[in-house]
């Protein structure tokens, strides 16, 4: 009897807020072990999800989008969650790992978009009816090209405003003359200051031995997985078998990206494991092309990550 599902498909066009909804929805219908919550709102109102897979006392995050020129993390995180929910429901194996099995034993959390209102200004812009569109064309320098927007849309780079470094970097912003909301590197008035990363630091304080979590960004194909010189137990075996499996180098973060990100704050304050993927390489944007290669070398990471901790 032929399945009353439409199957998920990639598009070929790049992954805005309302896209990244409706593959969601589509995927939850397809797959009803899928259980899709709300981490909570942009300062938009737009609703940040927050996917979960598997029933485990151990769990594991990913996250995609923290800037808004990011939008591809989104897109991998949701072809990877799109491969998981199929071959758990056909009960096959991914790298040798049975799937079923695997999913008793963690749990994995999946935010394929922190930062909507940021990949909706990269993509369309700002529209006439958007509440905030004269601060976001102040922030712009006039400019209604928004190709190199990274921030939320009050103008805060998410991935500078956990509380992990994050008066160091204040002292580096003056330094950069960055005093106010701007398309990229402002880190707000505080820690935490926004609703997305509010929200998401939430969600890791109050989860269940949570044991990894694997922040996506674009690009460079390294990965940082130490915080000011500081690495927890096991991570780093864990980088280089990641390192491995994907051909990325281990670097550690300098200069302002050193400070302030989730990396860092899960590392330095929650004791958690964690790393920064910086997915493909070349310039942001990366291409909508680029998806394919960067999740065929990322995709047994993907898989595998949950077994390392």
């Amino acid at each position: 009897m032929p399945s009353k599902h439409k199957p998920y498909r990639q598009t070929d066009q790049p992954l805005d807020h309302q896209a990244l909804m409706k593959s969601i929805h589509m995927l939850a219908e397809q797959y009803p072990f899928l259980f899709v919550t709300e981490l909570g709102k942009s300062i938009l109102g737009k609703e940040i999800p927050l996917l979960r897979i598997g029933s485990g006392e151990k769990s594991v995050l990913y996250v995609g989008a923290h800037h808004g020129m990011e939008w591809l993390t989104a897109s991998l995180l949701l072809r990877y969650t799109r491969d998981l929910c199929e071959g758990y429901a056909q009960g096959r194996s991914a790298y040798k790992l049975l799937l079923p099995l695997l999913l008793e034993r963690y749990t994995v959390l999946v935010i394929p978009m922190l930062n909507p209102d940021g990949v909706d200004y990269h993509l369309h812009g700002v529209s006439e009816e958007n509440p905030l569109r004269d601060r976001a064309l102040s922030m712009n320098q006039g400019s209604n090209d928004f190709a190199a927007w990274q921030a939320n849309a009050r103008g805060v780079d998410l991935n500078h405003n956990y509380n992990a470094g994050f008066w160091e970097y204040k002292r580096l912003e003056a330094e950069e003359k960055i005093s106010c909301g701007a398309p990229t590197r402002y880190s707000g008035q505080e820690p935490e200051s926004e609703p997305e990363t509010r929200a998401l630091c939430d969600l890791i304080r109050f989860q269940k031995d949570l044991r990894l979590v694997l922040s996506l960004h674009t690009q460079g194909e390294v990965i940082y997985h130490r915080s000011g010189g500081r690495e927890l137990l096991r991570a780093r075996p864990a980088a280089e078998a990641i390192s491995r499996m994907c051909g990325y180098r281990l670097e550690d973060a300098d200069g302002l990206s050193a400070y302030g990100g989730l990396t860092d704050w899960c590392i330095q304050k929650m004791e958690i494991p964690a790393m920064t993927l910086e997915c493909g390489k070349g310039q942001n944007p990366l291409p909508i092309c680029d998806i394919f290669p960067i999740y065929a070398r990322l995709k047994k990471a993907l898989f595998l990550a949950p077994t390392m901790f």
